[in-house]
């Protein structure tokens, strides 16, 4: 498995927070609605410590809430963190990591983690 920086270029360097890492893992998106819940197979890339982007086949609404569930690279523990959709292309997706528990944060807490031991983006 290959990791790569991808550095924000000038044009969005002032709206990037953080700057990616391109990856390429499994995830599962878990989608729950009031009758039922629906568990999509995907890949995921593009991961920092807001967010992902997600590549699965299923109709998605922008600002919809969603599980993605995926093993970071170099990481053996599966980690779920909830997530908003903020944008998409077709069946890609950009997701937001939601922070409003303690649970969440944990959640976040171990992206950020697998992130630094990755090493620092080269700029």
């Amino acid at each position: 498995m290959s990791i790569q920086v991808i550095v924000p270029q000038p044009k969005y360097a002032s709206q990037r927070r953080w700057p990616r890492y391109k990856v390429d893992v499994p995830v599962r998106v878990i989608v729950q609605s009031v009758a039922k819940v629906a568990i999509v197979q995907g890949r995921g890339s593009e991961l920092n410590n807001g967010g992902m982007a997600i590549f699965a086949g299923t109709e998605l609404s922008i600002d919809a809430q969603v599980i993605v569930e995926f093993t970071p690279p170099y990481s053996g523990q599966p980690i779920r963190v909830r997530c908003f959709v903020k944008n998409r292309t077709g069946y890609r997706y950009g997701v937001e990591f939601i922070t409003e528990s303690d649970d969440d944060y944990e959640s976040v807490n171990r992206i950020e983690s697998v992130l630094s031991s990755m090493g620092s983006p080269v700029k």
